[in-house]
């Protein structure tokens, strides 16, 4: 049985956040491989630039990913009861995306303890992608 770390919370913690390496077309090309997304408009960059686009652009399901992966580095997947996530601006190739949270209510429901966890996902120039929330039994 995986260890169910507890983590104490209060409203207003900032949960632990993750910045990615340089968004890359070969991480594009990997992801595509491994989500069965072989949309062109993110791996060809003739059909990105018809479409009138500058260039491909990430998968806006890999940005969401990467907020979970922050989620699950903070708690255990097995706490995770909600994850939703709003397209707020296309992450660019060549962009370094910075995921954070911060705990924004504590309540209970039927299973307990919860929080609830305001994400988002940013570029460098601190443009937010994706904005969101997250349950977490606490």
């Amino acid at each position: 049985m995986p260890e169910q770390r507890t983590i104490p919370m209060n409203i207003g913690t900032e949960i632990p956040s993750l910045t990615l390496p340089s968004v890359s077309r070969a991480t594009l090309a990997l992801y595509a491989g491994a989500s069965g997304d072989h949309n062109p408009i993110h791996i060809d960059s003739d059909f990105a630039r018809k479409a009138g686009m500058p260039d491909v652009f990430v998968h806006g399901m890999l940005s969401m990913a990467w907020l979970g992966r922050m989620l699950t580095d903070w708690q255990p997947q097995s706490r995770l009861r909600k994850f939703s996530c709003r397209f707020a601006a296309i992450t660019q190739l060549y962009d370094v995306i910075h995921c954070s949270g911060q705990v924004v209510e504590l309540f209970e429901d039927e299973t307990g303890p919860c929080a609830r966890v305001a994400i988002s996902a940013s570029r460098q120039d601190g443009t937010q992608t994706l904005v969101g929330e997250a349950i977490v039994t606490v």
